[in-house]
Protein backbone atom coordinates (compact mmCIF):
# COMPACT_ATOMS: atom_id res chain seq x y z
CA UNK A 1 0.00 0.00 0.00
CA UNK A 2 1.24 3.48 -0.90
CA UNK A 3 -0.69 6.45 0.47
CA UNK A 4 0.02 10.15 0.31
CA UNK A 5 -0.81 13.48 1.92
CA UNK A 6 -0.77 16.39 -0.53
CA UNK A 7 -1.23 19.82 1.07
CA UNK A 8 -0.85 23.21 -0.60
CA UNK A 9 1.63 25.66 1.00
CA UNK A 10 -0.87 28.51 1.05
CA UNK A 11 -1.62 28.72 4.77
CA UNK A 12 -1.36 26.83 8.06
CA UNK A 13 -2.42 23.21 8.40
CA UNK A 14 -5.49 22.82 10.62
CA UNK A 15 -7.16 19.91 12.42
CA UNK A 16 -8.76 18.67 9.21
CA UNK A 17 -5.33 18.36 7.61
CA UNK A 18 -4.05 16.57 10.71
CA UNK A 19 -6.85 14.02 10.47
CA UNK A 20 -6.23 13.30 6.79
CA UNK A 21 -2.44 13.08 7.15
CA UNK A 22 -2.53 10.86 10.23
CA UNK A 23 -5.16 8.56 8.70
CA UNK A 24 -3.16 8.11 5.47
CA UNK A 25 0.04 7.58 7.45
CA UNK A 26 -1.49 5.05 9.83
CA UNK A 27 -3.16 3.09 7.01
CA UNK A 28 0.17 2.72 5.22
CA UNK A 29 2.06 1.77 8.37
CA UNK A 30 -0.58 -0.81 9.37
CA UNK A 31 -0.27 -2.44 5.94
CA UNK A 32 3.53 -2.37 5.99
CA UNK A 33 3.42 0.12 3.13
CA UNK A 34 4.72 3.57 2.33
CA UNK A 35 3.48 7.05 3.22
CA UNK A 36 4.37 9.89 0.86
CA UNK A 37 4.22 13.65 1.18
CA UNK A 38 3.56 15.84 -1.84
CA UNK A 39 3.58 19.63 -1.98
CA UNK A 40 0.82 20.83 -4.29
CA UNK A 41 2.16 24.25 -5.27
CA UNK A 42 0.93 24.70 -8.83
CA UNK A 43 -0.60 28.02 -7.77
CA UNK A 44 2.66 29.91 -7.51
CA UNK A 45 0.82 33.18 -6.87
CA UNK A 46 -0.26 31.89 -3.44
CA UNK A 47 2.42 29.33 -2.50
CA UNK A 48 4.92 30.52 0.09
CA UNK A 49 8.18 28.93 1.27
CA UNK A 50 7.43 29.57 4.96
CA UNK A 51 4.10 27.73 4.70
CA UNK A 52 5.85 24.79 3.06
CA UNK A 53 8.38 24.67 5.89
CA UNK A 54 5.57 24.77 8.44
CA UNK A 55 3.98 21.74 6.75
CA UNK A 56 7.17 19.77 7.37
CA UNK A 57 7.40 21.06 10.95
CA UNK A 58 3.76 20.27 11.78
CA UNK A 59 3.84 16.76 10.35
CA UNK A 60 7.14 15.99 12.04
CA UNK A 61 5.73 17.19 15.36
CA UNK A 62 2.70 14.90 14.85
CA UNK A 63 5.15 12.00 14.65
CA UNK A 64 4.66 11.24 10.96
CA UNK A 65 7.51 10.08 8.72
CA UNK A 66 7.56 10.04 4.94
CA UNK A 67 9.72 9.03 2.02
CA UNK A 68 12.14 11.56 0.55
CA UNK A 69 12.66 13.43 -1.64
CA UNK A 70 9.29 15.13 -1.44
CA UNK A 71 7.59 15.69 -4.80
CA UNK A 72 6.83 19.35 -5.44
CA UNK A 73 4.38 20.06 -8.23
CA UNK A 74 6.24 23.20 -9.28
CA UNK A 75 9.02 20.89 -10.51
CA UNK A 76 6.59 18.99 -12.74
CA UNK A 77 5.08 21.57 -15.08
CA UNK A 78 6.79 19.89 -18.04
CA UNK A 79 5.00 16.63 -17.19
CA UNK A 80 1.63 18.35 -17.15
CA UNK A 81 2.41 20.03 -20.48
CA UNK A 82 3.19 16.67 -22.07
CA UNK A 83 -0.14 15.26 -20.86
CA UNK A 84 -1.98 18.27 -22.28
CA UNK A 85 -0.27 17.66 -25.63
CA UNK A 86 -1.51 14.06 -25.54
CA UNK A 87 -5.08 15.12 -24.81
CA UNK A 88 -4.94 17.85 -27.46
CA UNK A 89 -3.84 15.29 -30.04
CA UNK A 90 -6.78 13.10 -29.00
CA UNK A 91 -9.08 16.02 -29.86
CA UNK A 92 -10.64 16.26 -26.42
CA UNK A 93 -9.38 19.72 -25.41
CA UNK A 94 -10.35 23.18 -26.57
CA UNK A 95 -9.34 26.73 -25.60
CA UNK A 96 -11.73 28.88 -23.59
CA UNK A 97 -11.66 32.66 -23.16
CA UNK A 98 -14.70 32.98 -20.87
CA UNK A 99 -14.39 34.88 -17.61
CA UNK A 100 -16.29 33.91 -14.49
CA UNK A 101 -18.72 36.75 -15.21
CA UNK A 102 -19.28 35.44 -18.74
CA UNK A 103 -20.20 32.05 -17.33
CA UNK A 104 -22.52 33.49 -14.70
CA UNK A 105 -24.24 35.64 -17.30
CA UNK A 106 -24.72 32.62 -19.58
CA UNK A 107 -26.28 30.70 -16.69
CA UNK A 108 -28.53 33.55 -15.60
CA UNK A 109 -31.53 32.00 -17.38
CA UNK A 110 -31.22 28.29 -16.53
CA UNK A 111 -33.25 25.67 -18.30
CA UNK A 112 -35.78 23.91 -16.14
CA UNK A 113 -34.44 20.69 -14.67
CA UNK A 114 -30.86 21.35 -15.78
CA UNK A 115 -28.25 21.32 -13.02
CA UNK A 116 -26.08 24.40 -12.77
CA UNK A 117 -23.61 23.27 -10.13
CA UNK A 118 -21.04 20.49 -10.42
CA UNK A 119 -17.89 19.45 -8.51
CA UNK A 120 -16.04 22.50 -9.86
CA UNK A 121 -18.85 24.96 -9.22
CA UNK A 122 -21.05 26.36 -12.01
CA UNK A 123 -21.27 23.90 -14.91
CA UNK A 124 -19.75 25.48 -17.99
CA UNK A 125 -22.50 26.28 -20.55
CA UNK A 126 -20.28 25.50 -23.54
CA UNK A 127 -19.89 29.03 -24.88
CA UNK A 128 -16.43 28.39 -26.40
CA UNK A 129 -16.97 24.70 -27.20
CA UNK A 130 -16.22 24.04 -30.89
CA UNK A 131 -18.54 21.83 -32.90
CA UNK A 132 -15.66 19.88 -34.38
CA UNK A 133 -12.20 18.77 -33.43
CA UNK A 134 -9.76 21.59 -32.55
CA UNK A 135 -6.86 21.80 -35.00
CA UNK A 136 -3.30 23.09 -35.04
CA UNK A 137 -0.85 23.24 -32.16
CA UNK A 138 -2.04 23.34 -28.58
CA UNK A 139 -2.17 27.00 -27.50
CA UNK A 140 -0.01 28.01 -24.56
CA UNK A 141 -0.98 30.36 -21.73
CA UNK A 142 -4.67 29.80 -22.34
CA UNK A 143 -7.43 28.07 -20.44
CA UNK A 144 -8.14 24.59 -21.82
CA UNK A 145 -11.30 22.58 -21.19
CA UNK A 146 -12.09 18.88 -21.58
CA UNK A 147 -14.62 18.39 -24.38
CA UNK A 148 -17.04 16.07 -22.62
CA UNK A 149 -19.50 15.75 -25.50
CA UNK A 150 -16.72 14.22 -27.61
CA UNK A 151 -16.03 11.64 -24.92
CA UNK A 152 -19.73 10.90 -24.56
CA UNK A 153 -20.10 10.41 -28.31
CA UNK A 154 -17.12 8.07 -28.40
CA UNK A 155 -18.33 5.89 -25.55
CA UNK A 156 -21.84 6.89 -24.38
CA UNK A 157 -22.33 3.83 -22.18
CA UNK A 158 -18.77 3.25 -21.03
CA UNK A 159 -18.56 2.78 -17.28
CA UNK A 160 -16.52 5.18 -15.18
CA UNK A 161 -15.99 3.35 -11.91
CA UNK A 162 -13.76 3.26 -8.87
CA UNK A 163 -13.48 1.28 -5.65
CA UNK A 164 -14.31 3.18 -2.47
CA UNK A 165 -13.16 1.76 0.88
CA UNK A 166 -14.27 4.77 2.92
CA UNK A 167 -17.55 6.64 2.65
CA UNK A 168 -18.81 9.27 0.26
CA UNK A 169 -20.91 12.19 1.54
CA UNK A 170 -24.07 10.11 1.15
CA UNK A 171 -22.60 6.89 2.49
CA UNK A 172 -21.31 5.64 -0.88
CA UNK A 173 -18.91 2.73 -0.58
CA UNK A 174 -17.76 -0.26 -2.61
CA UNK A 175 -17.75 0.04 -6.40
CA UNK A 176 -19.13 3.37 -7.61
CA UNK A 177 -19.99 3.55 -11.29
CA UNK A 178 -21.44 6.05 -13.74
CA UNK A 179 -20.98 6.70 -17.47
CA UNK A 180 -19.45 9.40 -19.62
CA UNK A 181 -22.81 10.73 -20.81
CA UNK A 182 -23.85 11.33 -17.21
CA UNK A 183 -20.56 13.07 -16.50
CA UNK A 184 -21.07 15.33 -19.48
CA UNK A 185 -24.42 16.43 -18.05
CA UNK A 186 -23.49 16.73 -14.39
CA UNK A 187 -19.88 17.92 -14.56
CA UNK A 188 -19.55 19.69 -17.88
CA UNK A 189 -16.37 20.74 -19.64
CA UNK A 190 -13.94 20.99 -16.76
CA UNK A 191 -10.81 23.11 -16.86
CA UNK A 192 -7.62 21.07 -17.28
CA UNK A 193 -5.23 24.01 -17.71
CA UNK A 194 -5.55 27.53 -16.41
CA UNK A 195 -3.82 30.23 -18.39
CA UNK A 196 -2.02 31.55 -15.32
CA UNK A 197 -0.54 28.19 -14.23
CA UNK A 198 -0.54 25.83 -17.22
CA UNK A 199 -2.34 23.01 -15.42
CA UNK A 200 -5.14 22.38 -12.94
CA UNK A 201 -5.72 20.44 -9.75
CA UNK A 202 -7.54 17.64 -11.59
CA UNK A 203 -4.80 17.06 -14.15
CA UNK A 204 -1.82 17.40 -11.82
CA UNK A 205 -3.20 15.21 -9.03
CA UNK A 206 -3.95 12.36 -11.45
CA UNK A 207 -0.49 12.52 -13.03
CA UNK A 208 1.30 12.83 -9.69
CA UNK A 209 -0.55 9.92 -8.09
CA UNK A 210 0.44 7.75 -11.04
CA UNK A 211 4.06 8.95 -11.04
CA UNK A 212 4.40 8.22 -7.32
CA UNK A 213 2.74 4.81 -7.56
CA UNK A 214 -0.01 5.74 -5.12
CA UNK A 215 -2.26 2.72 -4.61
CA UNK A 216 -4.72 4.22 -2.10
CA UNK A 217 -5.86 7.85 -2.27
CA UNK A 218 -6.94 9.01 1.18
CA UNK A 219 -8.77 12.35 1.21
CA UNK A 220 -11.86 14.19 2.43
CA UNK A 221 -15.45 13.61 1.36
CA UNK A 222 -15.50 17.06 -0.23
CA UNK A 223 -13.46 15.58 -3.10
CA UNK A 224 -15.65 12.53 -3.62
CA UNK A 225 -17.51 14.01 -6.61
CA UNK A 226 -14.20 14.92 -8.26
CA UNK A 227 -13.13 11.27 -8.30
CA UNK A 228 -15.12 10.44 -11.43
CA UNK A 229 -13.25 13.27 -13.18
CA UNK A 230 -9.96 11.72 -12.12
CA UNK A 231 -11.01 8.25 -13.22
CA UNK A 232 -11.97 9.65 -16.62
CA UNK A 233 -8.54 11.28 -16.98
CA UNK A 234 -6.81 8.07 -15.91
CA UNK A 235 -8.62 6.28 -18.71
CA UNK A 236 -7.73 8.91 -21.32
CA UNK A 237 -4.06 8.98 -20.31
CA UNK A 238 -3.64 5.24 -19.78
CA UNK A 239 -2.84 5.60 -16.08
CA UNK A 240 -3.40 3.06 -13.26
CA UNK A 241 -6.46 3.52 -11.08
CA UNK A 242 -5.87 3.63 -7.32
CA UNK A 243 -8.36 2.62 -4.66
CA UNK A 244 -10.06 5.60 -3.02
CA UNK A 245 -10.76 6.15 0.66
CA UNK A 246 -12.78 9.28 1.37
CA UNK A 247 -13.10 10.25 5.01
CA UNK A 248 -15.22 12.48 7.18
CA UNK A 249 -14.54 16.20 7.38
CA UNK A 250 -13.50 17.87 10.61
CA UNK A 251 -15.95 20.67 11.36
CA UNK A 252 -16.26 23.52 13.85
CA UNK A 253 -18.92 23.76 16.56
CA UNK A 254 -21.38 25.21 14.02
CA UNK A 255 -20.86 22.27 11.68
CA UNK A 256 -18.83 24.28 9.16
CA UNK A 257 -15.90 22.58 7.41
CA UNK A 258 -12.54 23.95 8.55
CA UNK A 259 -10.54 26.11 6.15
CA UNK A 260 -7.02 27.54 6.25
CA UNK A 261 -8.40 30.86 7.43
CA UNK A 262 -9.41 29.11 10.66
CA UNK A 263 -6.11 29.96 12.31
CA UNK A 264 -7.55 29.27 15.76
CA UNK A 265 -7.55 25.59 14.84
CA UNK A 266 -4.11 25.60 13.24
CA UNK A 267 -1.85 22.73 14.31
CA UNK A 268 0.97 25.18 15.08
CA UNK A 269 -1.25 27.09 17.49
CA UNK A 270 -2.24 23.95 19.38
CA UNK A 271 1.45 23.08 19.63
CA UNK A 272 2.31 26.55 20.94
CA UNK A 273 -0.51 26.33 23.47
CA UNK A 274 0.97 23.13 24.90
CA UNK A 275 -1.07 20.40 23.20
CA UNK A 276 0.60 17.07 22.45
CA UNK A 277 0.33 14.93 19.30
CA UNK A 278 -1.83 12.55 21.34
CA UNK A 279 -4.18 15.45 22.11
CA UNK A 280 -4.51 16.19 18.39
CA UNK A 281 -5.33 12.55 17.65
CA UNK A 282 -8.01 12.62 20.33
CA UNK A 283 -9.49 15.88 19.01
CA UNK A 284 -9.96 14.42 15.54
CA UNK A 285 -11.16 11.03 16.73
CA UNK A 286 -8.13 8.87 15.99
Amino acid sequence: MITRFAPSPTGPLHLGHAYSAILAHDMAVAAGGTFLLRIEDIDQSRARAHWEQQIYDDLDWLGLTWETPVLRQSDNFHVYAQALDTLWEQGVLYPCTCTRKDIQDALSAPQEGVSQIGPDGPIYPGTCRPSGRPSGQRPNAQTLRLKMDTLAAQAPKSAVSFEETGLGPNGETGVNATNVATLAATIGDIVLARKDMGTSYHLSVVLDDAAQGVTHVVRGQDLFDATTIHVCLQHLLGLPRPIYHHHKLIRDSAGKRLAKRDDARAIAKYRTDGASPADIRKMVGL
